[in-house]
């Protein structure tokens, strides 16, 4: 089965989860509640993605920034060093429910003040988690990634297909 109809819509779910969580557990967690949340807005025999990303250094959570003080703090800490990016993903139809994480590794290359300002200015970090997109400007940061870039970008999308062939669904019909 290949898919014919998509409808998008957008669950209200509590994004907070419990301290001892692994990061991997953590985007799970918060993957499953949105998929919980949606499951009251569908149909009972729709299949219902959800997923949610974060970026972690050194175990810590950097969602999205606050202010542009709060983007320069998180690109500082990440310049020069590594951190890893988790997605939690949950496929659904009616009760049947699957949830996996996928980590990738991205390292950022040393970057100087007057450009992580400027990339600031952009106005691109806002609303992404770390405060960077990897597939905007913000790829100019990065000096490598060793995993999946579209889990970088927010959806494993290996990772989804093969979840959705558990439910039958085949992307590439």
């Amino acid at each position: 089965m290949g898919i014919e109809h998509f409808d998008v819509v957008v669950p209200q779910a509590e994004e907070s989860f419990p301290a001892d969580l692994t990061p991997q557990e953590v985007v799970c967690h918060i993957s499953l509640a949105k998929s919980r949340a949606a499951k009251e807005l569908c149909p009972e025999d729709a299949i219902i993605i959800t997923a949610d990303t974060m970026v972690f250094l050194d175990d810590k959570r950097l969602g999205k920034p606050t202010d542009e003080a709060d983007a320069l703090a998180m690109l500082t800490a990440l310049a020069g060093r590594h951190h890893t990016v988790c997605t939690g993903v949950t496929v659904r139809q009616g009760d049947r429910v699957q949830t996996c994480a996928q980590s990738t590794d991205v390292y950022f290359r040393p970057a100087s003040r007057e450009e992580l300002l400027a990339y600031i200015r952009t106005g691109e970090p806002m609303d992404k988690a770390g405060s960077y997109g990897v597939q905007g400007k913000g790829a100019l940061l990065v000096e490598r990634i060793d995993g999946d870039f579209f889990n970088v970008m927010g959806l494993p999308v290996l990772l989804l297909s093969r979840m959705l062939a558990d439910f039958g669904v085949t992307l590439l019909a």
